[in-house]
């Protein structure tokens, strides 16, 4: 099992934002022994970097630029895992704030460093897939609710049935080789476009 985990580690990019010294070297090493490529930076970026994990000290000194971070919030921002000094009142609030998929103590031990990052990276892959699927499903629904208008279009504008009026738009969509959904929007921007109406009105 733990050498599974090491193999879903290695290679993944990790930027570790923390101010230099001895904490910072000995966090690097850590995650070089598991096989990640590590990047450090700090002061706090003004954007989220290229990186699949980052591992972000909540310093104090740095809470304007931390809060920057975090807004606009994005959908696609790396995971993220807080690493926190202990009873630090501003760093538990923080990482409420922040939607970090782990909180590390500092010190960081390689049991615990290990432990809270494979935690985090499945709970992270459940959250992404969960909104992969998400997005596709509002995708295909308002591609339903397209197709529905432009049939509710063909049939009051042509005084055709519901089946008739789809089999129309599929007709069009597979003559000009696009999705049926990308045909109802073309019916319901010329119906928009010309000011249509139906013919008994």
């Amino acid at each position: 099992m733990t050498i599974q985990i090491l193999q879903d580690f290695r290679g993944q990019r990790v930027e570790v934002i923390h101010p230099p010294g001895e904490e910072r070297a000995d966090l690097v090493e850590h995650l070089r022994r598991i096989g990640c490529a590590v990047e450090v930076s700090w002061p706090v970026p003004r954007d989220w970097p290229m990186a699949d994990i980052v591992l972000l000290a909540m310093d104090p000194e740095e809470r304007a630029a931390i809060l920057a971070l975090f807004e606009p919030r994005s959908s696609s921002r790396p995971m993220l895992v807080a690493l926190v000094g202990a009873d630090d009142p501003f760093a538990l609030q923080l990482v409420l704030e922040s939607g970090a998929m782990a909180v590390i103590e500092k010190p960081v031990r390689p049991f615990s460093l290990l432990t809270n990052l494979a935690i985090a990276r499945t709970v992270w892959l459940e959250r992404e897939a969960a909104r992969k699927t998400i997005a596709k499903l509002e995708r295909k629904l308002g591609g339903m609710q397209k197709i529905q208008r432009a049939k509710s279009i063909l049939m009051a504008f042509q005084g055709i049935s519901e089946e008739d009026a789809y089999q129309s738009i599929r007709r069009q969509a597979m003559a000009k080789r696009v999705p049926i959904e990308d045909m109802a929007l073309v019916i319901i921007n010329a119906s928009e476009h010309l000011n249509y109406r139906p013919k008994d009105a």
